[in-house]
């Protein structure tokens, strides 16, 4: 069969990463509105991970682990201001936010040292 113009195999057709933003922002709203810690920064982890992955999937970055520092120095910003400026849930908001930030930090540099050689 004949080809339709300007398809091509070699790329995909739809990506993965906007189901996975998606699940991360409502897990992390989960462990929002139930207090649940270490699911709402597993939810903040899924998320930015994903968005990371859609930045690297689409050329506008190169290095995924140089788009995990950068996300988490927004992460840590975003949290510190949220988690010294409210209480409450707000507060276990920002929490979590700045132990996400403080996770994807160490992700981001230790990923970046340990990148397999390439063949």
């Amino acid at each position: 069969m004949d080809e339709q113009p300007g398809l091509s195999d070699e790329y995909r057709k739809a990506s993965p990463w906007p189901l996975f933003v998606a699940f991360g922002l409502a897990i992390f709203e989960v462990g929002i509105v139930w207090p649940l810690f270490p699911v709402a920064v597993g939810g903040l982890l899924l998320f930015v991970g994903s968005v990371v992955g859609i930045l690297r999937e689409s050329g506008y970055i190169a290095d995924p682990w140089k788009g995990l520092v950068t996300a988490s120095v927004f992460c840590l910003a975003a949290g510190g201001v949220i988690t010294y400026a409210t209480s409450g849930s707000i507060h276990l908001r920002g929490l979590a936010i700045l132990v996400g930030g403080v996770i994807i930090l160490f992700g981001g540099v230790f990923g970046s040292f340990w990148q397999p050689q390439s063949v």
